[in-house]
């Protein structure tokens, strides 16, 4: 039998009903205690993410820093303010320790690239070291330009003490009878006056006077025109000033009656220099300069190729001691075995032997000459006694 429901206990059932979360409300404020906890987590962990990077990255950097000074320490005591004291005082220094090395510092040179010219010429054992210790100490703005002499083994300390100080010296060179430009290049810049390249690109125009200026097929203008000497100049002398001494010493060599005594054989100042520096490379005995002079001379009047060997030799980045059939075929204005007349300028810086030699040849007919394996002259005066010559003499 079914009963009737009870309208007062319905009501107070529904009552109750009212009061009790679905099970859909239950599951939404579940979802959000949990989301707000997972929030939390997150934000937790970010932040201890967040101080063990910055604990990380600082640690790696303390520790970066450690090590370089380290490194710095041990390598060079002075930056510690240590001084080693020196393990035998009395002992005497080695002669590595006494070589001198001459650098030039020139103006707007970075600390960089004053730290690798010093590690070049082995002043200093490390450039990266150099560089650290100047950034350190706040050196990188105040090292000053000049020419500085060291001494192989010296501390950092003391090329320091010379950079922050500059230094300016009188440094003496001889430029030897027969040099060419590129060997005068190379010798100042052993002594590290100029830099090689740079005076070469200087050389190749460089004409103050009226009668070096520079010929068609010429290599440089100053060629020939820089007299051999021993010059004296102050360690930061340009380029520029370098050339000008050599050339005015030159000039007031060269005297008047000299001048005159070339004009009347018919030959500029450049022609005589040109035969001049034939003679200066093809001599190596004084006594033979005036004939091979004459040889020269008599050869362009009768229109005859100069054939000498010191116009090839002057083509080659490396001279030979003897030359080939085959470099006498080079193709070039400077071949006098191809090319009859003089070579378009200079090959080489004569002395005033050589120069007189040319002004006052020797009084003889010869047309051939062959040098033998030490460096003698022998003369011919046909072309049959010359091959003799060459058949005995090489």
């Amino acid at each position: 039998m079914i009963n009737e429901p009870d309208d007062k206990n319905l009501s107070e059932d529904k009552g109750e009903e009212t009061k009790i979360p679905s099970r859909r409300a239950n599951k939404k404020a579940f979802a959000a205690v949990v989301l707000e906890k997972v929030r939390g987590y997150l934000s937790d962990l970010k932040a201890e993410i967040s101080l063990r990077y910055v604990a990380g990255v600082a640690a790696a950097v303390f520790f970066c820093i450690a090590v370089v000074g380290a490194v710095l320490i041990f390598a060079d005591p002075s930056v510690a303010k240590i001084k080693k004291p020196p393990a035998n005082a009395a002992e005497t220094p080695s002669v590595e320790e006494e070589r001198l090395v001459h650098v030039k510092i020139r103006e707007g040179l970075s600390t960089a690239e004053i730290a690798e010219r010093l590690e070049e010429k082995d002043i200093i054992d490390s450039s990266l070291k150099f560089r650290l210790l100047a950034r350190l100490r706040g050196y990188d703005d105040k090292l000053r330009p000049g020419s500085y002499t060291f001494s192989v083994g010296m501390s950092d300390d003391e090329v320091f003490a010379k950079l922050l100080t500059g230094e300016k010296k009188l440094i003496q060179f001889t430029i030897p009878e027969g040099f060419g430009v590129k060997e005068i290049a190379e010798r100042l810049y052993n002594l590290d006056l100029a830099d090689k390249e740079e005076f070469l690109l200087a050389a190749e125009n460089f004409a103050p006077y009226e009668y070096m200026r520079k010929h068609k097929n010429v290599f440089f203008a100053a060629e020939g025109f820089l007299f051999p000497d021993t010059y004296t100049v102050e360690s930061d002398v340009e380029i520029e000033e370098i050339l000008t001494f050599m050339a005015n010493t030159f000039d007031e060599k060269l005297t008047g009656s000299m001048r005159t005594q070339a004009a009347k054989m018919n030959l500029s100042i450049y022609e005589l220099i040109t035969l001049a520096s034939l003679v200066e490379r093809e001599v190596r005995f004084p006594e033979d300069r005036p004939i091979v002079a004459q040889v020269l001379l008599k050869r362009l009047r009768l229109n005859m190729p100069l054939q000498t060997d010191a116009t090839l030799q002057y083509l080659m980045d490396t001279p030979k001691e003897e030359v080939s059939i085959a470099d006498t075929q080079i193709d070039s204005p400077y071949n006098t075995y191809q090319h009859v007349g003089l070579p378009p300028g200079p090959i080489a810086n004569p002395g005033m032997a050589s120069i007189e030699a040319v002004l006052h040849p020797a009084d003889t007919d010869y047309l051939y000459f062959v040098a033998d394996k030490s460096g003698h002259n022998h003369y011919a005066y046909s072309y049959e006694e010359h091959l003799n010559l060459v058949n005995k003499y090489r």
